[in-house]
């Protein structure tokens, strides 16, 4: 395991520690003197590392002739040096299509590979390789960084299938959190309209149980003339024998008034 980690670590080092193939494949195509003449200082300035100034007599000659393959070639080799592998695959682009050979054509599609794998794009370099191989099938170099440059990017998808199925899961979890959560608040909610429909039926109830208990209520007492207090019957009794004693001593005024009076006689 180790070794084949330290591998993919120095795989960048491999490919790019292999210098740019140079131009000598390309045949030359129709030209001036001049432009012959900055393509001669360009690869001076080149050999010597100064890359800016060679990108320059390169571009000089793209000025008046941009198709000229050979110019595209080592105009892509030097902005490359510079790491800049975006704007170099243009380059090898058009020097592989004008190329008229194919090992011209194999070499600008292998150097072509090199810039894609710079930007890290590695199904860009995957594919660049293979028509690499396809112009020149004996390119040891060329095999070489593709099979590498496969087994990066199958590692860069199995990567990137951990990361979609890690953030599906992520989603499942999340849309499983929301609905319990829903569910909780549906529940809550459901408790709620229960406990106010409880509570109207019970108001409903009591509104229509009031009038039946004010009809159980107990008629208000009617005095009974049968039941008579203690003090009501001490006056009645008093009342009775006040008129008793009225009547009798009517009667015994009477009796006075009418009893003859006897003359006693002298005998």
């Amino acid at each position: 395991m180790y070794k084949i980690l330290l591998l993919l670590l120095l795989l960048p080092v491999l490919l790019f520690g292999q210098e740019q193939k140079k131009a000598k494949e390309f045949v030359a195509a129709p030209t001036t003197i001049e432009e012959r003449r900055l393509v001669r200082n360009g690869n001076d300035l080149y050999e010597k590392k100064n890359f800016v100034d060679a990108e320059v007599q390169y571009k000089k000659v793209l000025e008046t002739n941009p198709n000229y393959a050979r110019a595209n070639f080592n105009a892509g080799n030097a902005i490359q040096e510079q790491n800049r592998f975006k704007e170099a695959i243009p380059h090898y682009e058009i020097a592989a299509k004008v190329a008229t050979e194919k090992p011209s054509k194999a070499t600008a599609y292998h150097n072509m590979g090199n810039a894609y794998f710079g930007e890290k794009n590695y199904a860009g370099a995957l594919e660049a390789y293979k028509n690499a191989l396809k112009q020149n099938p004996s390119d040891e170099e060329s095999r070489y960084n593709y099979a590498l440059t496969k087994k990066l990017l199958e590692q860069e998808q199995n990567q990137d299938d951990q990361k979609k199925d890690k953030d599906k899961d992520q989603k499942e979890d999340q849309k499983k959190d929301q609905n319990q959560d829903q569910q909780k608040d549906k529940d809550k909610d459901q408790k709620e309209q229960d406990k106010n429909k409880e509570e109207q039926e019970q108001d409903k109830n009591d509104q229509q149980n009031q009038p039946k208990d004010q009809d159980k209520k107990d008629p208000p007492k009617q005095p009974n003339p049968n039941q008579l207090s203690q003090q009501q019957m001490e006056q009645l009794l008093d009342a009775m024998n006040n008129e008793e004693n009225k009547t009798q001593k009517k009667v015994n005024a009477k009796e006075v008034k009418g009893q003859k009076v006897k003359n006693e006689k002298d005998w």
